[in-house]
């Protein structure tokens, strides 16, 4: 069975990628392209055809089985509340949106009228992370006790969008980076996030912006009262990119030793009790894709997978609770 797909915003990178996928996948046909804005319609590259410079008439006239959205952060909730209330499957880059009313319409929506809400949550995908993930999962390490987080970003101050500092647009940097960590901590450890401790944001380093929040910390605990130090700040040098260990590192520290990886490189440190020096893990890919993904579950054969709507939604949800417990200047937030 083929399914139609159309694609309503490019605001963001990340959305090009999904775009591709769905491009090249041969169960898929994509029927509909719309970016609203048009300077945004104009830089998209030309290996996509723009159909449409508004997404309702879009949605009107082109039939479609599923609605991907790649718009600006704040713009996302009321695209995929309409094409929901439209009967239309939906998958999105992350965030979802940037409200917990908006989120609460999508899951309300999405149950009712038996819908699949997807997102890019490809951390999953990761090769270091899959092989942390496998060897934290084997045993040989024993319990997890503490996890530090260190997701620093560039902040690439004039080649990142200029909306994201466009006062509603962005919705908070816990909601456009941790929600990625939040996604794959219960995959990894097999323990839901519990509590917000403490979270914190503050302008840093975008001192061209002094309203914009480029700073995050918080304190997590798990179900299981392990203890999560995150850091999703925009704290790295914009001319190395993403190539520094800052990028995703990861450190788990178990009850017989500690593994380490990070975004770039393509293996895992892991410091094990009794050892004389670490061991130095090569990386496996897993299988699939973002996009395979949420089309097994279209047709049913999602099993354990970690994307499943229910897992995509309790991200985001905890995620915003996240967000408002900083914003709000909330502590011990119970999830």
């Amino acid at each position: 069975m083929t399914i139609r797909m159309s694609f309503a915003g490019f605001r963001h990178g990340h959305i090009f990628g999904l775009y591709d996928l769905a491009a090249k996948h041969p169960d898929v046909e994509i029927v509909g392209a719309c970016e609203e804005d048009a300077a945004a319609r104009a830089a998209v590259p030309q290996r996509i055809k723009v159909t449409h410079d508004s997404i309702a008439r879009m949605l009107d006239e082109t039939p479609c089985d599923v609605v991907a959205v790649g718009d600006y952060y704040g713009k996302r909730g009321s695209i995929l509340i309409d094409a929901l209330n439209r009967g239309k499957h939906v998958i999105a880059d992350k965030p979802l949106c940037t409200s917990l009313t908006e989120l609460d319409e999508i899951e309300k929506l999405a149950g009712a009228k038996n819908l699949k809400v997807g997102c890019q949550f490809d951390m999953i995908f990761s090769p270091n992370l899959a092989t942390a993930r496998r060897l934290l999962l084997s045993g040989r390490t024993g319990r997890i006790h503490q996890i530090a987080i260190g997701a620093q970003h560039p902040l690439m101050y004039g080649t990142r969008p200029m909306w994201y500092f466009e006062p509603g647009r962005h919705g908070g940097t816990f909601n456009d980076i941790a929600v990625h960590a939040i996604h794959w901590l219960p995959w990894v450890t097999g323990r839901e996030v519990s509590t917000v401790v403490a979270a914190r944001t503050w302008n840093a380093f975008a001192t061209q912006q002094k309203h914009f929040h480029d700073a995050a910390q918080a304190m997590l605990t798990l179900a299981d009262g392990t203890g999560v130090m995150l850091d999703v700040s925009y704290a790295t040098p914009a001319s190395l990119g993403y190539a520094l260990p800052h990028y995703w590192r990861m450190t788990f520290f178990c009850e017989r030793g500690v593994v380490e990886t990070s975004g770039p490189g393509n293996q895992v440190y892991f410091a094990e009790e009794g050892a004389k020096e670490p061991q130095l893990i090569a990386s496996e890919p897993p299988t699939g894709d973002v996009l395979d993904a949420y089309l097994r579950e279209l047709a049913g054969q999602s099993g354990d997978s970690p994307l499943t709507t229910a897992k995509v939604l309790r991200a985001s949800r905890v995620t915003l609770q996240l967000q408002q417990a900083a914003d709000n200047g909330r502590r011990d937030v119970k999830i």
